[in-house]
């Protein structure tokens, strides 16, 4: 990538096109997640310093980026279209506009990179185990535990609106079986409880 694509470019732009702290809380998760599978991807290619360092980068960019024309534009006609042809004027990489389209099934655009399948497999995980952290007494992700989330995934009164199916069909196309799949973003998203705003809060208990 071009030295101006950033991470920390990625962020703003994100933050630019999105108001609502749910959606930037939900861009910021699934980069935490697609930068985990990035980073194992790059180790199993033997990627070193800084090759591995723009690999990974991609995966990043690709989940702060996925979703920021949402708010704006949120019909099947306009995303992520909208902010992919905003995204390719700024040069971004065509593999990181790829993933983009792609995680969106009705796109016409089919994972072909394991970036591509990383980032469509990530989605609809990262919004559940925010849900399964933020039901907890705590509100931390640190509580979540795989059992747990596999049991909840079989609850459809349970965070309704994600598609199980999505969740399934990525950890297929990722070679992983469900709960590895959920094991391992479970493990990144509780890497970075802090910045995710998913640490928790204090115990009342003795107050």
């Amino acid at each position: 990538m071009g030295s101006e694509h950033t991470r920390e470019r990625a962020l703003q732009l994100l933050e630019e096109w999105t108001k609502g702290e749910s959606l930037r809380k939900h861009g910021l998760a699934v980069s935490v997640c697609t930068e985990a599978y990035g980073a194992m991807e790059a180790a199993r290619c033997g990627l070193k310093e800084d090759e591995a360092k723009e690999f990974v980068g991609m995966y990043t960019s690709a989940g702060l980026l996925h979703d920021m024309d949402y708010e704006r534009h949120p019909t099947q006609e306009e995303h992520p279209f909208v902010g992919v042809d905003a995204l390719r004027a700024e040069g971004w990489p065509e593999p990181v506009l790829h993933a983009i389209l792609a995680h969106a099934d009705y796109s016409g655009v089919a994972c072909q990179s394991h970036l591509d399948k990383a980032l469509f497999a990530c989605d609809e995980l990262s919004g559940f185990l925010t849900a399964c952290a933020l039901v907890k007494p705590t509100k931390s992700i640190l509580d979540v535990e795989v059992k747990g989330v596999l049991k909840k995934m079989k609850d459809k009164a349970f965070a309704r609106a994600v598609k199980r199916e999505d969740i399934t069909t990525g950890a297929s196309l990722l070679g992983l079986s469900v709960e590895e799949h959920v094991g391992n973003c479970l493990g990144a998203m509780q890497a970075r409880a802090g910045n995710l705003g998913l640490a928790g809060v204090a115990s009342e208990v003795g107050v």
